[in-house]
């Protein structure tokens, strides 16, 4: 077996605010979604659909969002389980003094920019569904 790439699927409770909030604050930006008929894909949000699915892409870095009836039908075992995170998605980004400074004026909820012991300055930040993302780069 071969894995060749992670995509992570996120149960959302709005599909529209969370891309909102993803485009918003990391510069991410809407590849499809899949409007509540699931008839179809859309390439752009339109005026008069609800959605239950989009992804989304920033440099090598996509995730999926769904909304939470459709991901608790797909992924039965997520019933009963809370929207949220107790694992962190970690990624390696460049400027990462520029872009926390960014991401502070904000007033998101993050973590303080720290250099670790193993050599990388790193942060935290908590989106609106309440997962965790990491950003780091390799301290000078």
């Amino acid at each position: 077996m071969k894995i060749s790439k992670l995509s992570p699927n996120f149960e959302v409770t709005d599909i529209r605010k969370t891309v909102a909030f993803y485009v918003e604050n990391f510069g991410f930006n809407l590849i499809m979604a899949v409007p509540e008929t699931q008839d179809g894909i859309d390439q752009i949000f339109a005026e008069n659909k609800e959605y239950v699915y989009a992804m989304m892409q920033k440099d090598n870095v996509e995730f999926m969002f769904q909304r939470s009836d459709t991901f608790k039908n797909d992924v039965v075992f997520s019933k009963g389980q809370n929207i949220g995170a107790t694992v962190s998605f970690y990624m390696d980004v460049e400027g990462i003094r520029e872009f926390y400074q960014d991401l502070k004026s904000k007033n998101l909820e993050l973590t303080e920019l720290k250099t670790t012991w193993y050599g990388m300055q790193e942060f935290y930040v908590k989106d609106l569904n309440g997962y965790i993302l990491g950003f780091a780069e390799k301290a000078d």
